[in-house]
């Protein structure tokens, strides 16, 4: 029994003793000088170049670039120094001109290592970081600007003040599209080409005035036939009294 306890606990401390030789090792493996000479040669050259360099680096063709930097001794490779050129152009647009940085501090995790230095700029002060992989290569840099708590704050604000513009320009936007939904039915009905049929406008009604005579030719006619009565009688027309005889109207009778 004694003997079976034994050998449990030689394994157990073999296999400690594993552990803790494959954790050294695997912190071992990233020597922070050789890194830091990488990030030293990025600072250097790009603080130094100009616009017109940065884009010329951008033109040149990436086996040109490769071969280039194999020359240099330096384990970069083409895309990975072009995204670290993008990322300082953008810190320095951000935080002004490249004065210094401080020493270097190493962040080994399981996929790799990170190299931290806080560096000074014109504007405002930052936080460069180096992201390399298992093989010690430059995977991206990236420059953090360090913000006063004011300046986050107004930040912050003018954010929301934008975003809060953004809703009420599009609910503004939205109500005009609705406003003009009512004019849809008129549109289509001119398209369609149909037009809507006017009532016919009713005939005026002609009232027929009716002609009074004249008393002159009333009597005329009296006249004439009173000469012709007295003529087949014989007698004078002197006797006979002519009176005139007028037609009215009677009131709420039209012809029609």
């Amino acid at each position: 029994m004694k003997k079976k306890l034994s050998i449990l606990v030689c394994m157990l401390v073999f296999v400690l003793g594993l552990s803790a030789c494959s954790g050294q090792k695997e912190t071992a493996e990233y020597n922070q000088e050789a890194l830091a000479q990488v990030s030293e040669f990025l600072i250097s050259n790009f603080s130094q170049m100009t616009e017109e360099q940065f884009e010329a680096f951008r033109s040149t063709s990436e086996y040109t670039l490769n071969y280039t930097l194999m020359n240099t001794g330096i384990p970069l490779e083409s895309d990975s120094f072009l995204a670290a050129m993008d990322a300082w152009q953008a810190a320095i647009k951000e935080c002004g001109t490249y004065a210094d940085h401080g020493d270097y501090s190493m962040e080994v995790k399981s996929d790799g290592a990170i190299l931290k230095a806080n560096a000074s700029f014109e504007n405002r002060d930052a936080v460069m970081e180096f992201a390399f992989d298992e093989e010690s290569k430059l995977e991206s840099l990236t420059v953090s600007a360090e913000y006063t708590t004011g300046e986050i704050l107004t930040k912050a604000g003018l954010n929301t003040v934008l975003g809060m513009g953004t809703v009420f320009v599009v609910l503004i936007f939205m109500a005009w599209l609705i406003s003009l939904m009512k004019y849809i039915p008129v549109i289509a009905e001119k398209f369609s080409g149909k037009k809507k049929e006017e009532p016919s406008e009713a005939a005026p009604v002609v009232v027929e005035e009716t002609e009074i005579a004249d008393e002159t030719d009333d009597l005329e006619l009296v006249a004439v036939i009173t000469a012709a009565i007295a003529a087949a009688e014989g007698t004078s027309s002197d006797g006979f009294v002519v009176r005139s005889i007028k037609k009215r109207r009677k009131p709420g009778k039209w012809n029609a």
